[in-house]
């Protein structure tokens, strides 16, 4: 599987520097195996989700979304009406 590129070391070379193995684990990425008792532990850099990727989907648009895209705002937008009150009060 991983014979020429895997790193096997004991729990006790483990023991004795764990963040310097953390540390080259990721930076080089090869896994790093932990043997104890005549078993193999793996430590593998894990990529973390991201942000997007974990959103759930909504169904939040009730209807046909195409008539969110000819919806009309000018009817509804007052900006003189807005600006106006503001420069009163200069």
């Amino acid at each position: 599987m991983y014979t020429s590129i895997m790193k096997v070391l004991t729990a006790t070379k483990l023991r004795e520097n764990p963040y310097a193995v953390l540390d080259e684990e990721l930076k080089t990425g090869v896994p790093a195996f932990v043997e104890r008792k005549g078993r193999r532990v793996r430590i593998v850099v894990e990529e973390p989700p991201s942000k997007l990727g974990r959103l759930k989907r909504h169904d939040a648009i009730v209807g046909d979304p195409e008539d969110l895209v000819r919806l009309g705002w000018s009817s509804a937008w007052k900006e003189q009406a807005l600006l106006g009150s503001r420069n009163d009060g200069k």
